[in-house]
């Protein structure tokens, strides 16, 4: 649990990804991008299938930024975090 003082990493969601399951801002004190993912995806299972697929990796229509830079590794998705990092998740809308 954390106290008002804590500063942890902040995990966003584009609201996209509410349409299918709950996306909850997560903060959590992981030291790198998986380890976070993993910690939202403790509390929402569901959350996995629509960011990563099959391997682990992330999927093509997701992009994420950490601080405002793009991740580009998303296969091990080991870019660090620090307690002061926003992270935003998004997923791409397809359509005209």
């Amino acid at each position: 649990m954390t106290t008002f003082g804590d500063m942890m990493a902040t995990l966003i969601f584009t609201p996209q990804l509410a349409r299918f399951t709950a996306a909850p801002e997560i903060h959590t004190d992981a030291l790198t991008l998986r380890a976070g993912l993993e910690t939202a995806f403790a509390a929402n299972p569901r959350l996995r299938a629509y960011l990563l697929d099959e391997q682990g990796c992330l999927r093509p229509n997701v992009a994420i930024f950490i601080d405002g830079h793009t991740v580009r590794d998303h296969v091990r998705l080991d870019a660090p975090l620090t307690a002061h990092s926003k992270v935003h998740v998004l997923q791409a809308l397809s359509g005209g």
